[in-house]
């Protein structure tokens, strides 16, 4: 029988710099919820603080911020939004980040998300005895022809992020030629719908009986699509430098 998934937010204090990431988490989570296959949904923003990936605001221009931490700037869209791909990610302004940030400092992206999360995990585990723990960086993003933040991973570690359903057969017997479920945004999503993205204070989120397979050894390759392959290049090939 399946078991239900399920999504506990949790609040916390402000997390400030200076402040040890993985002391806070231990700190305000009940350690009775991180047990054998749970996930950890961590929102990026206070791993980039951990991190020290801030940038006062009167030290540079934000469009010349957002061209120098974009892997590739798109240009600007509508509303003066410049589009930008980073780390993997199709997002606005490459991620940059000027809410909830106490100081009024640009908050940017983790140098390397991946190594941030496998990070903590290895931290986490060690400290909680655990084997088998998921780690998702999280942060929200629009999509085209819709209103609305939704949350996307930044970065996971711990497990699988891809179900792979080619071959298993519909309903009607017929087997599956294209589909694979990306279960980290998936994740993701419905982690950041219950963290929030105001003054919430949720920027931690534990999922239990997640449906994903645990690994020590997750690629990013599995999940990430180079531009050049991408079904969705002609929509922003023109827009490439």
């Amino acid at each position: 029988m399946t078991k239900s998934m399920m999504i506990s937010p949790i609040q916390t204090s402000v997390f400030r710099q200076g402040d040890d990431l993985v002391e806070f988490i231990l700190k305000h989570v009940d350690v009775s919820l991180l047990h054998e296959k749970a996930i950890l949904a961590i929102t990026s923003k206070i791993v980039s603080i951990d991190e020290g990936c801030l940038v006062p605001l009167s030290s540079i221009d934000k469009k010349d911020l957002i061209r120098r931490e974009a892997d590739h700037y798109l240009g600007e869209i509508g509303f003066g939004v410049s589009l930008t791909i980073k780390h993997g990610l199709l997002v606005a302004a490459a991620g940059i980040d000027e809410s909830n940030s106490e100081s009024g400092d640009y908050i940017v992206y983790p140098k390397d998300p991946y190594v941030s999360a496998e990070r903590i995990r290895q931290a986490l585990m060690k400290r909680l005895g655990l084997s088998e723990l998921g780690i998702i960086l999280t942060d929200s993003r629009t999509g085209p022809l819709r209103l609305g933040v939704v949350g996307v991973s930044l970065s996971y570690a711990g497990f699988h992020p891809l179900r792979n359903m080619i071959g298993q057969k519909d309903i009607f017997g017929r087997p599956l030629k294209m589909t694979k479920i990306n279960l980290t945004d998936s994740l993701a999503a419905a982690a950041v719908l219950m963290m929030g993205e105001a003054a919430e204070k949720c920027p931690l989120a534990i999922i239990q009986n997640a449906p994903v397979e645990f690994t020590d050894f997750p690629e990013r390759s599995e999940l990430e699509v180079d531009p050049s392959e991408d079904m969705y290049l002609p929509m922003y090939q023109h827009m490439m430098k």
